[in-house]
């Protein structure tokens, strides 16, 4: 919600106010009118002149649908943009939401409480170490789970007689935990197995199938990494597809990182990842991380702790950019429809001159022409606005009835919609009207 309320407050924050202003010049109109007739009858006739109130404003709306009746296709043309532009920017909010929910969506999947830090650059042999990893579980309050990775390429078969280098990692048994790896297949080794530094093996399910043709084939099978055999004992996958942007590739195998000291001879770490109980402490985390993996280590070292927040404030600005544009998009619409009504009304007015000579000669005001015409502008543009969120609002209620997607649906943009249609038709409506209560009563008569 904070994206299309942020996207929606800024563009049309000030529309609202707008609206609200231009909704009370006409609330005015009519009280202003009201209070004249009850003025003018009140000391005669009290009780007529609230019939006379009464009468005026739903004569108003009689004159206008009698015209609507009488020019329906006209009517339904003119309407027929803002239909199209208030259904534009319900769908634009919907394509906001739904882009926002993929992208946590994804960052969950992920794993939104991930901290992991890299060795930058510095002196030689300052790497990152199993030491790190516990001076941090240590000294910072908050930690869940916490795994050191160590990154080899190690010849590996693939079947079919062919050997190819394969990315090993060694890590610890949180580490699935720490990278919210689903496994499909057997198990992901547990502290038993680091600690007594067994050679099991979790592979990837892309692995798994290419090698061994399925996931529960290949569980129990012998592998051997850099000459030394390990058992197969589970395959996983990442829950989002990363295209080998992450430290997994198609073709990994997990390992234990005590188990890969058999191929070192120190407790260098590539990275270290951490995983918080809460997500909101994550940037307060990872501060306190870079700190302290900062302070073990020599002045000329760099360490970057970093975290998934940072992505998602760069999706989520890609993310109002584009709702930006097309929201552009719906409100050039909405314009354009509301220079088409008040084309239309220019028109109405010059075809109704008579009509407008005669009312003014049997006692109507300039004001009472005024707010006529601009009733029937804004109920034009009232009815295109309720239909187009109509419009709107079904393209992701049907999503949700027919698919098994859950489209966010944003009730607040329905009722901006409706306000700015309302807008459009006091703004472009003021024009006509003004035209209509400033024409001359003799002249008008005397039209043909």
């Amino acid at each position: 919600m904070p994206l299309v309320f942020g996207f929606l407050c800024a563009p049309c924050g000030s529309v609202f106010l707008f609206f609200l202003c231009a909704l009370r010049v006409l609330c005015g109109e009519i009280i202003s009118i009201a209070v004249t007739m009850c003025h003018n009858n009140s000391m005669t006739r009290p009780f007529t002149g609230t019939a006379r109130k009464t009468m005026l404003f739903s004569e108003i709306v009689s004159i206008a649908i009698d015209s609507f009746r009488s020019s329906k296709v006209l009517f339904a043309l003119t309407a027929t943009g803002m239909v199209i532009g208030t259904a534009s920017l319900i769908v634009v909010v919907t394509i906001g939401l739904t882009g926002r929910q993929y992208v946590m969506s994804q960052i969950q999947a992920i794993g939104a409480n991930l901290i992991y830090v890299d060795y930058e650059v510095g002196r030689a042999n300052d790497f990152l170490t199993v030491e790190d990893l516990r001076a941090v579980q240590q000294q910072v309050p908050g930690i869940r789970a916490a795994s050191p990775t160590r990154e080899n390429n190690y010849r590996i078969s693939v079947g079919g007689g062919k050997e190819r280098d394969i990315l090993v990692i060694g890590v610890d048994p949180a580490y699935a935990a720490v990278r919210n790896l689903e496994i499909l297949a057997g198990s992901m080794f547990d502290a038993e197995d680091s600690l007594s530094r067994h050679k099991v093996a979790d592979v990837t399910q892309k692995y798994a199938k290419k090698t061994y043709g399925s996931e529960e084939a290949a569980v129990g099978k012998i592998m051997k990494v850099n000459g030394l055999p390990f058992v197969i004992i589970g395959v996983f996958r990442e829950r989002v597809e990363t295209f080998g942007q992450s430290e997994i590739q198609d073709d990994t195998v997990l390992i234990p990182f005590t188990t890969g000291r058999l191929f070192t001879d120190n407790d260098a770490a590539k990275q270290l990842f951490f995983s918080v109980s809460d997500a909101g402490d994550v940037p307060r985390t990872t501060a306190l991380i870079q700190k302290v993996i900062q302070s073990r280590h020599r002045p000329g070292s760099v360490y970057h702790a970093q975290n998934l927040t940072q992505l998602l404030s760069v999706a989520e600005n890609a993310a109002f950019a584009l709702t930006l544009v097309l929201l552009g998009v719906s409100l050039v619409t909405l314009i354009v429809s509301g220079v088409g009504i008040m084309n239309i009304m220019l028109a109405n007015v010059r075809t109704r001159i008579k009509e407008i000579g005669i009312r003014k000669a049997i006692g109507a005001t300039n004001r009472e022409i005024k707010l006529q015409f601009l009733t029937e502008a804004v109920l034009i543009s009232l009815a295109g606005g309720v239909a187009g969120t109509i419009l709107g609002l079904a393209v992701p209620f049907s999503v949700r009835f027919l698919t098994d997607l859950r489209v966010p649906i944003s009730g607040l943009s329905a009722i901006i919609a409706i306000f700015v249609a309302s807008l459009v038709g006091v703004i472009f409506g003021t024009v006509p009207a003004t035209r209509a209560s400033q024409l001359d009563p003799v002249e008008a008569l005397h039209n043909e």
